[in-house]
Order: structure tokens, then sequence, then C-alpha cells
């Protein structure tokens, strides 16, 4: 069966469907559950998260599914440079967008730019293992040697991501049990940490035979899935099971602000590009108005957390005014196909779509086997 797959068989799920982490906000509790009492994998994306939030959400999480299911966290860059000239030349250039109102500007000229990293992630962590999760996934990195051991020890599934034959070897030997092979379909943030973003941009379909072809552990493909077709796709390349997270950004349960959802469900096959401009780290999103302005930037952009920091009264603002032109709207290249659909319902059509495309390729197999019985 196309189910039964060496994924799904470690973390105890029926199909191999997960539902990807997307932080800050996407990804509610009553999303997670849904996904995982359909036999999938659901993944609160908890890299925004603070401690105390996570925690509460695991339980809420527990109270909706009594199923597998995972959180993933942001490995902090240790070697992050603060040059503060970049950053007022950043501020300036924010303040000088014209829709902004002033009291938006005076919100960006409050940031402490001394305390924008906040790496919080080993009490984040601490919470994890506290509550001894299925499973753990973690993007922008690894975490250190001991604290895959101590996840291991408390019998949590660890899964890394990978945007390169080099990253998934590079974690395997760190030990974790499964990696992400993430094609730069992708919507959201670019796990790359090994090479330069701009030399790890390969796509799912070729990705994804390079890493299973280089690795003992199972590999997830993820990037620009967006339906059954491209399920059956990724375990014909070797893939033991798939991460979706596009599909499940409209469904009903996501914490998607509304206008967000809108944008996606009219979006078209050409709108997404990879831009460092809302967060310092590239990413791939639906273009629209901040992205196209920043663009026209030619100074340096301040690394990741300090440019999300400074763009986050922006990305407030609009949010309070429903005006996606200024939100940072992640999403894959497939989100064209995205659905106006209960997680339930998306998972079960999933399944059914599996089963048609296999279906169909088992017919032309049928087929060439009489066409050339030798």
């Amino acid at each position: 069966m196309w189910n039964d797959t060496t994924v799904t068989r470690m973390l105890s799920i029926q199909y191999p469907i997960i539902q990807a982490p997307m932080a800050g906000g996407p990804t509610t509790p009553e999303l997670v559950a849904a996904v995982s009492n359909e036999g999938g994998l659901g993944f609160l994306g908890a890299g925004y998260m603070s401690p105390d939030s996570i925690r509460a959400a695991i339980r809420r999480i527990r109270e909706l599914t009594d199923r597998p299911f995972g959180v993933n966290l942001f490995i902090p860059d240790q070697n992050i440079q603060v040059d503060r000239e970049v950053v007022k030349a950043m501020i300036h250039h924010l303040k000088s967008l014209e829709a902004l109102p002033e009291e938006v500007g005076r919100e960006i000229d409050s940031i402490p730019i001394e305390n924008a990293p906040g790496d919080t992630f080993t009490e984040q962590l601490e919470v994890i293992l506290e509550e001894r999760i299925p499973v753990f996934s973690f993007t922008f990195g690894c975490p250190t040697q001991e604290q895959i051991t101590e996840l291991k020890s408390r019998g949590i599934r660890v899964i890394g991501t990978a945007t390169s034959v080099a990253e998934a070897v590079y974690l395997q030997e760190a030990g974790v049990d499964a990696v992400v092979a993430q094609g730069c379909e992708a919507g959201g943030h670019r796990g790359t940490f090994l090479e330069a973003h701009s030399s790890s941009l390969v796509g799912t379909i070729a990705l994804v035979p390079q890493i299973v072809d280089r690795v003992r552990i199972p590999v997830i493909a993820s990037g620009g899935i967006m339906d059954g077709r491209g399920i059956a796709a990724c375990l014909t390349l070797g893939a033991s099971a798939v991460q979706m997270g596009t599909a499940f950004l409209a469904s009903r349960e996501s914490g998607a602000h509304p206008a967000y959802k809108k944008a996606l469900l009219h979006s078209r096959d050409t709108e997404t590009v990879i831009t460092d401009a809302f967060s310092g780290k590239p990413a791939r999103g639906l273009r629209n108005t901040f992205i196209s302005w920043m663009a026209q930037y030619d100074a340096p952009i301040p690394p990741y957390p300090i440019q999300n920091a400074l763009t986050r009264p922006i990305r407030n603002w609009a949010a309070r005014q429903a005006d996606p032109e200024f939100m940072s709207l992640w999403a894959g290249q497939g989100s064209a196909q995205s659905r106006d659909a209960s997680a339930r319902d998306i998972v079960r059509q999933l399944i059914q779509e599996v089963e048609r495309a296999i279906g169909k390729a088992t017919g032309w197999t049928r087929y060439l086997a009489t066409r050339n019985p030798h």
C-alpha cells in the first residue's frame, strides 16, 4: 500500500502526509489536530512563540486529538553581526513609506535593536522536552549533539530541514531520525544553513532523489506539493512522506488572516517571489506592494531577526487594515491550487487524489506490459 512507508511506521501515522509547521499564526491547535485526526501529522509552527504559549498550544492540541503531532522551532544564528548604520538606514527607509501612518513610524523608531534577536530557543526547547511531544522538527540549522540526544532519550522523534544534499548528510550525521528535503518551490523561509541561499535553490523533483541516494534516513519531500499527483510523484522519487504547507494555509482551521487567505485563493501561478524584505532571510511569498517597493532599495538589508523586528509594526498595521499589500503572504509556487475547505476535507481529498494518480500509473504499467511482454 502507498501509505505504508518508513515515515508512517516511525511516526505511527496512517498516511505519509505532514502539514508543514508555518510560524506566525497559521498552524492553530485546531489545524494541527484536524490533520492528525485524519491520519496525517499536524505540526505547530512555534518559532515565534513564547515558551508559555508553546506549552498552552501543546496542551490544547492534546485536548483535540490523541494522535501524534509535532512542534517546530527555529535554530538561532549565533553569528549575527549588527551594523548599526545599516539598521539606521533601514529605519529611515521604512519610515519613508508614503502609506505608513506616523504612529507606525514612531513604533519602528522605538524598537530596541539591541534586544531584537531575542533568542529564546533554549527555553522553548525545554518546554518540548518537558511536554514529551511525539515529534520535534527544526529549521535554519541543527541543535547541539547534546540537545538531540536529550530529545531522543525522551522518545521524541527528531526531524531536520535541508535544502541541499550536503545539509541532509550533515543532519544525518548529527543523528536526526528523518530529513525534510525543502525544494525551492516551498513557501515561507528557506531552511538553508550550510551554503549561500543563492546556491541552494534546487527544485523538489531534483532535490528529493539526490538526497534519497545519499542518506540512510527517511526523506520527506517539501515544496510545491499541492495535490495527490504531487504526493504520488514524490513517493515515486523515493520520499517516505510529503510535507505540505501552502495546501493548508487557506483551510478553515488555519489562523492566516482572511485577507491572506483571499490572496491565496485568487493567486496565479507566477505570483510568488523569494525576498528578504520582510524578515532579513530569504522567503517565498506572494508579490505585493511592499516587496516591490523594497526591491528598489539598493543598500544592505539587516539580517534576521532584526529586519523581522523592524517590519513587524508595518505587518501588524496591515493586518489591522486587512491590507494584503503590506503583509508577508508566504506561499509556495503552487498557491494557485489553494483550497477553500476544512483541513479534514483537504486531507481526505488528497488521499483520494493519490489513489487515482497511482491507479492511472498502474494502468499505464499494465498497458506497457501487454505491449512488450518480454
